[in-house]
């Protein structure tokens, strides 16, 4: 073990030490346990991001709880795992930007984006936007080095781990905690919307359906390998037919369970969270890995058009849930026009019109700035200007990312955003076709519906707070390691082999 290390670990047991004589237990233990993991984050970074993404979304959370205090422990372990990982890199004399399809076009847009300070209002709102996407890019890039061909499943491991306790806290915020916010009161005013660290049902909901399509795709994976004897023993008319199908529940089922257990944990995290961009977005991502699952493209077609017309044959026999039904439409009969200074406003309608009303203002932004934008990151700031008669405060952005990028950066930042997410699907939609192992395919597939729900969900939300950028950098950084696996033709010889 390096010298320096055994430093740190001389100056961690000393500063514990004192901290166990002279504070209370409680306090003490968790001064242990950040020295612990402050120790572990410098012998190997990977630890670091595991913290990273796992407080990143307690953001919100502590925002509540200590508003004197800006404290924010997704950045800090952020910025102490960047360090740890720069002094790796630069003892070993290979400081160097790892190599990732996609960063040519994360550094169009953070480009096109840029142009935009020409407008900007506020220049602290503007680099607090800029500050996220080179995060984004940064984790991407440390994702690519030292996660590389063996350790990405760690990474998937603590994103769904992270989405896992959130799971459980939302679960436990819905029905078992027994009281709640009362604005989030749901079904009879029996149950409360689940909101988890995030404080907010709607980037909870978020949160959990960018992370569900893993689950699902690695559940797909996991059974294509649990069945994978049975299938070739009946494709070779094999005698001993019953023999593979008898291994099978002794190799490859306890993954699967695992994994089936979690996707449903997710899922009914999701539904609790009564989030209708969230359920948008699932939607969006089911159709999609529907589409890519088969290797067959017309058989995918198939899958996603009869997928389509049991959703609408399910909705029109009312076989749907009488509350969930509401849910998904109740809002349609407010978004008749885009121009909603003239509409009454009241209970039933206000969430919907309040949107509205912000999208109105971003399309106003646009309307005066149509190529450069308001500036990134200042909707908020300049709102006020453009804010409607009767919705004064700013919610922070337009809820719709589209139209706030178009509001923030004109057509060159919103052409270079939709430019960043085509190549990523792009990307990501020949790993589907070209992945030859169950895992790696069933990734592939989980990572796609991942984009479709992050790309749908944002129709009526913005996603990128909480942190959870953080975990968008990773997932590209595991399709970027993943990538090269199938270039290099090393897919098969990865953890499959295991």
């Amino acid at each position: 073990m390096p010298g320096w290390v055994w430093g740190v670990l001389a100056l961690g047991a000393a500063a514990s030490g004192l901290a166990l004589a002279r504070l209370p237990l409680l306090w003490a233990g968790i001064g242990l346990l950040v020295a612990i993991l402050l120790i572990a984050t410098l012998i190997d970074p990977l630890v670091g991001l595991g913290v990273v993404l796992v407080l990143g979304p307690t953001k919100p959370l502590t925002d509540y709880f200590v508003p004197e205090l800006p404290l924010d422990l997704g950045q800090i372990a952020l910025i102490i795992t960047l360090g740890a990982w720069f002094l790796h890199a630069a003892r070993q004399h290979r400081i160097a930007i790892p190599s990732s399809p996609l960063t040519a076009s994360l550094f169009v847009f953070i480009g096109a984006a840029s142009l935009s300070l020409l407008n900007a209002l506020s220049l602290g709102f503007a680099l607090k936007e800029l500050i996220k996407w080179g995060q984004l890019v940064l984790v991407m890039w440390l994702v690519i080095d030292l996660a590389g061909r063996e350790r990405w499943p760690t990474i998937i491991g603590i994103v769904l781990g992270a989405a896992a306790v959130q799971a459980l806290i939302g679960i436990w915020q819905f029905g078992l905690r027994g009281e709640g916010p009362e604005h989030f009161l749901i079904l009879g005013d029996r149950f409360y919307r689940a909101y988890g660290t995030f404080e907010q049902p709607n980037p909870y909901g978020g949160f959990i359906g960018l992370t569900l399509p893993l689950a699902l795709g690695l559940t797909l994976g996991a059974l294509s390998r649990w069945a994978r004897p049975l299938r070739e023993a009946w494709q070779a008319r094999s005698p001993d037919f019953w023999q593979p199908a008898r291994a099978l529940f002794n190799r490859g089922l306890a993954p699967l369970m695992s994994l089936a257990l979690l996707s449903g944990l997710l899922l009914a995290a999701l539904l609790m969270s009564w989030s209708r961009g969230a359920w948008l977005g699932f939607g969006a991502a089911g159709l999609v890995m529907l589409l890519a699952w088969p290797r067959r493209a017309w058989v995918g077609t198939a899958l996603v058009i009869g997928a389509l017309l049991l959703g609408i044959a399910a909705f029109q026999m009312n076989l749907l849930p009488p509350a969930i039904a509401a849910r998904l439409t109740g809002f349609t009969a407010f978004t008749q026009t885009f121009d909603v200074r003239g509409v009454d406003i009241n209970s039933a309608n206000y969430a919907v019109i309040e949107r509205l009303a912000h999208w109105q203002a971003a399309q106003e932004m646009a309307r005066y700035h149509p190529f450069l934008g308001v500036g990134l990151g200042n909707y908020e700031p300049v709102y006020p200007a453009y804010a409607l008669l009767n919705w004064p405060q700013p919610l922070g952005h337009a809820h719709n990312i589209y139209l706030n990028l178009l509001a923030e950066t004109g057509i060159i930042g919103l052409a270079a955003y939709l430019w960043l997410w085509a190549s990523v699907f792009w990307q990501t939609w020949r790993l589907t076709r070209r992945a030859a192992g169950d895992w790696q395919r069933g990734l592939s597939i989980g990572l796609l519906g991942c984009w479709a729900h992050l790309s749908v969900h944002q129709l009526v939300d913005k996603l990128y707070v909480a942190n959870l950028h953080l975990h968008l950098g990773a997932l590209l950084g595991v399709l970027s390691v993943l990538i090269a696996l199938t270039i290099t033709g090393s897919t098969g010889n990865t953890k499959e082999a295991s």
